[in-house]
């Protein structure tokens, strides 16, 4: 095969595979979504009656007039717990699948010294979160 074709591919193996039609669907629903969204937003917009007065622009709890101030303190204790979940929630997300990998054949010491890395570094982190008292409910 020679030619300006074959140069052409040579210099582009993707270029007359089809190989970026598939995205060209994935590009063409992003834009009907973003489209879509923003018609809706904007007739929403377009559409709603307008009428502002000073009871539509209370705070509304359950039907009960707001009472107090609408500031309230939350310690940082519960944001810690939260994000120490996360952390090791994305950990089982990870040793599920490798369990599943480890006990196929042709994986071996590799595998194992990886993993034990990983929950190495999740060790390390509870430990300083230990030390420095986050996990203390006081």
């Amino acid at each position: 095969m020679e030619g300006p074709l074959a140069a052409a591919l040579a210099a582009d193996p993707a270029a007359g595979s089809g190989y970026f039609d598939a995205y060209a669907a994935v590009g063409l629903l992003a834009v009907v979504g973003v489209l879509f969204v923003t018609v809706s937003f904007t007739a929403n917009r377009l559409l709603r009656p307008a009428i502002w007065s000073p009871e539509k622009l209370l705070t509304y709890e359950c039907g009960v007039d707001p009472v107090g101030e609408g500031w309230a303190h939350t310690q940082v204790r519960y944001y810690v717990y939260a994000f120490l979940y996360v952390i090791f929630a994305v950990d089982a997300i990870y040793l599920f699948p490798w369990a599943t990998v480890f006990a196929s054949a042709g994986y071996g010491m590799g595998t194992l010294v990886e993993m034990f890395i990983f929950i190495g570094f999740l060790a390390v982190g509870l430990l300083y979160a230990w030390k420095k008292g986050v996990l203390e409910w006081t």
